[in-house]
């Protein structure tokens, strides 16, 4: 704050200077140091609009702008000199050849800048088509674990992008006065480095931030535009959001379910009654992935391994249910003398 008001002090000092002796108009000073104070002005609104640019993208700017001048100086110096015969249209060609070239400096030095951004420390973080694409983690699926037990089955490779938006999410959660979600976030942190020493994961972390954006759902959505990465996560509100904007997603709730075994009505299970169910007279079973069983008619067998039928499947976006019946003795009695047939 101090340095600020220096500088726009300085600034209107410079203003007054330069009209009550530069310009030798000392009735009109105060003109002078207003306009001193408008340039400090607008020297601190293009100070806060970069703060918000990442640095990589400042320094293409710079760049971009730098060879820019020095690239609209050697052509108009080249065209003045084979066509010295043009003295009048020298000076509105070179203004002319200064702005073409320094706007485009900037604009290509800017887009470089943002290219080198999304890259790691060890090589590039874009991919070819041919090669493994790029996924970024997101918070609940690191705090939940299940990504690192599937990076190390090997069904998951390539390239893992973490965001720093991220990494301080983590340490928030990590740093939180509740113990549960201080737990979380040191879990997650684990969880984290756990995949970070893995052969055959490359874990990249990035800069790349969105300061206009503040929800962290859209600024993974963001980035997924940007890098052309999928999101790995088990938020399914994210999940909805992503695949709207056009952003592929990674659902590890979506991959355990297409992986539980499929269940078809008319099969026979046998199962544990654990607890009473909503409706009346019904108990509840759980498969070994934690699917539910709804048993009808099971409430007086808690605590009891029976045999079960089922009637129907029902899939949520919870997960799947399993509706059932009790198997009575007579169809229990019909099978295995349909058994004792096949085998006669």
């Amino acid at each position: 704050m101090v340095i600020r008001i220096v500088f726009l002090f300085l600034c209107g000092l410079a203003g007054l200077y330069l009209f009550f002796n530069g310009l030798e108009v000392r009735e009109y000073y105060i003109i002078g140091v207003v306009g001193g104070l408008l340039t400090a002005a607008l020297g601190l609104l293009l100070e806060n609009a970069i703060r918000r640019v990442p640095l990589g993208v400042v320094l293409g700017a710079m760049a971009g702008f730098l060879s820019g001048i020095v690239a609209a100086g050697v052509i108009g110096f080249t065209v003045g000199a084979l066509l010295p015969d043009l003295p009048t249209a020298r000076l509105p060609l070179q203004i002319f050849l200064l702005l073409i070239f320094s706007y485009l400096g900037v604009t290509i030095g800017m887009k470089i800048g943002r290219e080198f951004q999304t890259r790691g420390t060890a090589g590039p973080i874009r991919t070819s088509p041919g090669e493994v694409s790029n996924k970024i983690l997101d918070t609940s699926v690191i705090i939940e674990g299940r990504i690192a037990d599937l990076c190390e089955t090997g069904f998951l490779e390539g390239t893992f992008v973490v965001p720093q938006f991220i990494l301080h999410e983590l340490q928030h959660i990590a740093d939180s006065s509740d113990s549960m979600k201080r737990a979380r976030g040191r879990r997650g942190l684990d969880v984290l480095h756990r995949i970070q020493k893995m052969v055959d994961i490359d874990v990249r972390i990035v800069e790349n931030d969105f300061p206009h954006i503040r929800n962290v759902d859209a600024k993974l959505v963001a980035l997924g535009k940007e890098m052309d990465a999928r999101i790995i996560t088990n938020d399914l509100n994210l999940n909805k959001v992503a695949e709207l904007q056009g952003v592929r997603v990674l659902n590890i709730n979506e991959l355990c379910n297409a992986l539980k075994p499929v269940v078809l009505p008319g099969e026979v299970l046998r199962v544990f009654i654990l607890k009473e169910g909503k409706e009346s007279g019904q108990g509840v079973a759980y498969l070994d992935d934690g699917t539910m069983i709804v048993v009808d008619n099971a409430k007086r067998l808690i605590g009891k391994n029976v045999d079960v039928i089922v009637t129907s499947v029902l899939q949520t976006t919870a997960g799947r249910m399993i509706f059932t019946r009790l198997r009575d003795g007579g169809e229990k009695e019909k099978e295995e003398i349909h058994v004792t047939r096949e085998h006669a």
